[in-house]
């Protein structure tokens, strides 16, 4: 941790191996699993979390992380959750590698907003996967967005540059009496450059609502 005259600034690496090689209970073992890849820039406001988990309860593995405030980040995060599998080996790999600036005055509210809005949901109920993306009081927007969904897998590879108000979430749970594998919702404000590439599979006969 250091601190410049210019702002706060953090690096950070963090990685997490989390395995547990004893047998799940018949109950807690759902099969799931699932990928991320994901990139961001934003120069404004970010409010994000991300929680991952192999099992429900006091079980298995779990990890949280998050970012909230005002300020420049630059963050990447590589994470694989595999969990609920019949030969009981549950595990969790996270990476998330970040910068972070504390430099509120580069970002100001605009004082005209624009009602120009756009808005995507995509959802595999055989997977037990969602995805989700809104765009509001955009004043640019340049996106590219790629959905395949079939009954083993999905894949969500999304890049967009923005500038205005964008939100994201996505969602991978297998059954409804199963753990989410994954959760994320992220609403970020000002200017934002993100990649994120998720990727599930296996199963699923869940109704999935929009985040």
């Amino acid at each position: 941790m250091k601190w410049w005259q210019s702002g706060f600034l953090m690096i950070s690496v963090f990685s997490i191996i989390a395995c547990l090689g004893l047998l799940v209970p018949p109950a807690a073992g759902v099969a799931q699993n699932m990928t991320e890849h994901s990139w961001i820039y934003n120069q404004g406001y970010s409010d994000d979390m991300r929680i991952y988990q192999t099992t429900s309860g006091l079980h298995g593995q779990k990890l949280v992380t998050g970012t909230r405030g005002t300020g420049t980040i630059s963050r990447s995060i590589d994470a694989h959750v595999y969990g609920g599998f019949e030969d009981g080996f549950n595990e969790i790999w996270a990476n998330e590698w970040g910068v972070y600036q504390n430099k509120p005055s580069l970002y100001s509210e605009p004082i005209t907003k624009s009602d120009l809005r756009n808005a995507l949901c995509a959802k595999n109920y055989e997977v037990g996967s969602i995805y989700s993306e809104s765009y509001s009081e955009i004043r640019d927007l340049v996106k590219d967005t790629s959905v395949s969904q079939t009954n083993e897998n999905s894949v969500y590879s999304i890049h967009t540059e923005a500038d205005g108000t964008a939100r994201v979430g996505a969602r991978v749970q297998r059954s409804t009496s199963s753990a989410p594998a994954y959760i994320m919702t992220g609403s970020y404000q000002g200017y934002t450059n993100m990649r994120m590439q998720l990727e599930s599979g296996n199963a699923s006969i869940m109704t999935l609502p929009c985040p």
